[in-house]
């Protein structure tokens, strides 16, 4: 059996402040915004969406008087971000920064960035100078090759330590560090000397939920009740979430645990699974799996993508249960859904859920098994080769993973006989979901680690000049630079223009018309400038930077209008040097 790695990665902790000074409008980023990541209403729904939606309403309820940025590249991407702040709050404002406004983003002073993507991020800043702006991202799952990339790149790009990471979990936090510390064991392998890394914060901060979504009365539990076809007498086990075996929780432990329970308790057992299904051979899967192996139970597949019906099994249901067992997972959204709800809750010993779920206090947590470390290279090698791709990598490696069935069976049959203990721990995790998980609390958490964030890009601006030297990543060059040795001649300052004799004001027009050119006219300002410059190119040759100087444009800007100009055949060029 291997041992396990040294991690030699040493990380501060975020600090944690007072509640009382959670809230601070001023500390808000721009949102790295694409509808994909916040929209509910996809038809292939994640997790992510659904903490991302969460999230931004978050940002719209701590908003105050300051309008929310959205930082894309696409105006309709804008526009989706205004739609949807304004569904939250018609009051609120919102403000748009385009990709290329490092200057704008550099006056906020802070992007966010709804994934772990801050290597990315970190070399575009470049231009800006590292210490332009703080990013801050946020883990979802780990197990991919892109999340795992993700990760290991901080290592090698220009994230800072004014930067962050926030892990949802301390399982998740796990992760990195093993990650980490094994792509700094790579790197002084591969250069052969000490390397000493510049790490972002890696703050453990969960995520949250809208406690105030999942109240409900002892009306709405008869109504809920009545409307799903539920008899007083049944116990109703409650799943809700995407029915996935192999990417988010095999059935088959619930199924036997309950199976099983049911027996022994001799109560009438209803499960509840709302949710919803990839496609027709997954909903084939559950449902041959349930009539074989939990006969006795009653189980009711329910539409879990439309809110009311989710709202109803909130209501309606006396517990809820979740055995998560997939390496994907890292935190578990809806236990906390179930806490606010008032239900108390069973789940594994896995990911978050060892985090947000107090054994015998809000429910309880089922132990696991799993293999030891370095019993999954062939795994990973199949994977990493293509020979399995990521959902059977996943579904591969949940086959391994075993819940304590003994144990799963008597926490049933306590939840199952015992409405008192439901009662009880079902008011313990509301308790905990407002006190710890509410929105309103999780979001302060985010603002003082952004507030803690720009604390440390100032400090560090004002204590050395290289947090604001602009460079450029090598693998993002002007063309120009990277591509120099392809042209014969390079246009420039000293290169000269002059109009060709005939060329007409409609010949030009009619040239730009061309779908092969106009669409050069919407970029920057290549339309106007050309628009400007035409009218003074004389007829005898003039050097680019005096026709810079005549027309007030920038050298750079002359340059690429008469690059066009030159292109199209109105002008003819003279050049003060050529290479062969």
């Amino acid at each position: 059996m291997m041992s396990k790695p040294r991690v030699e990665i040493h990380i501060i902790p975020t600090c944690k402040l007072p509640r009382e000074n959670y809230m601070r409008e001023e500390v808000l980023p721009a949102i790295l915004f694409e509808p994909e990541g916040y929209d509910l209403s996809g038809q292939k729904l994640m997790g992510r969406q659904a903490a991302g939606h969460a999230f931004l309403r978050g940002a719209v309820n701590a908003t105050g008087r300051h309008p929310l940025t959205a930082y894309t590249p696409h105006q309709r991407s804008a526009k989706a971000f205004d739609a949807m702040v304004k569904a939250i709050k018609p009051e609120a404002a919102t403000h748009w920064i385009p990709a290329n406004r490092l200057d704008l983003l550099a006056q906020q002073g802070h992007l966010y960035l709804p994934g772990p993507g801050l290597a990315d991020a970190a070399r575009t800043r470049l231009r800006a100078g590292p210490g332009a702006y703080a990013l801050c991202g946020v883990t979802h799952t780990t197990a991919s090759h892109g999340a795992m990339d993700a990760i290991k790149d901080m290592l090698t790009q220009a994230v800072m330590p004014w930067d962050a990471l926030i892990c949802t979990s301390a399982s998740v936090r796990s992760t990195v560090d093993v990650v980490l510390g094994k792509e700094l064991d790579y790197l002084r392998w591969r250069w052969g000397r000490s390397v000493t890394p510049t790490l972002p914060l890696l703050p453990v901060i969960p995520l949250g939920v809208h406690a105030s979504d999942f109240e409900s009365t002892d009306h709405d539990r008869d109504n809920a009740r009545r409307a799903i076809g539920l008899q007083a007498d049944e116990v109703v086990a409650l799943y809700v979430g995407r029915l996935s075996f192999h990417a988010k929780a095999h059935p088959h432990a619930m199924y036997e645990g309950l199976q099983q329970a049911a027996r022994q308790t001799g109560r009438r057992v209803v499960l509840v699974q709302c949710g919803w299904f990839a496609n027709e051979f997954i909903e084939n899967a559950y449902k041959d799996a349930a009539r074989q192996v939990c006969p006795d139970v009653r189980t009711l597949f329910l539409d879990g993508k439309d809110a009311a019906v989710r709202r109803q099994c909130w209501a309606a249901a006396d517990f809820f249960i979740s055995l998560s067992d997939n390496i994907q997972e890292t935190f578990g959204l809806t236990p906390i859904e179930a806490m606010a709800a008032g239900l108390p809750v069973v789940v594994t010993d896995w990911d978050g859920y060892k985090d947000t779920i107090r054994d015998g206090v809000d429910g309880f947590r089922i132990p696991t098994a799993m293999p030891a470390a370095g019993f999954g290279d062939r795994l990973a090698l199949d994977h990493e080769s293509g020979q399995e791709n990521y959902d059977r990598y996943c579904g591969l490696a949940c086959l391994t993973v075993s819940v304590d069935q003994r144990t799963l069976v008597e926490c049933l049959g306590a939840l199952i006989t015992r409405p008192e203990l439901r009662r009880h721990m079902g008011d313990m995790g509301r308790r905990q979901a407002l006190a710890r998980f509410d929105w309103a609390v999780v979001f302060g958490a985010y603002q003082a680690l952004w507030a803690e964030q720009t604390s440390i890009r100032l400090q560090a601006r004002a204590a050395s000049p290289a947090a604001a030297t602009q460079v450029v990543d090598a693998g993002r060059l002007d063309p120009f630079v990277a591509f120099d040795g392809y042209a014969t001649h390079r246009i420039d300052g000293a290169t000269l223009v002059s109009r060709l004799p005939g060329y007409t004001d409609h010949q030009l027009r009619q040239t730009l018309g061309l779908a092969m050119f106009n669409y050069v006219l919407n970029w920057q300002t290549t339309g106007p400038d050309v628009e400007r410059l035409w009218p003074v190119v004389p007829a005898r040759a003039v050097a680019l930077r005096d026709l810079a100087k005549t027309t007030n444009l920038s050298l750079a800007c002359v340059v690429w209008a008469v690059s066009l100009l030159a292109k199209i055949g109105a002008v003819a060029l003279s050049h003060h040097e050529a290479t062969a």
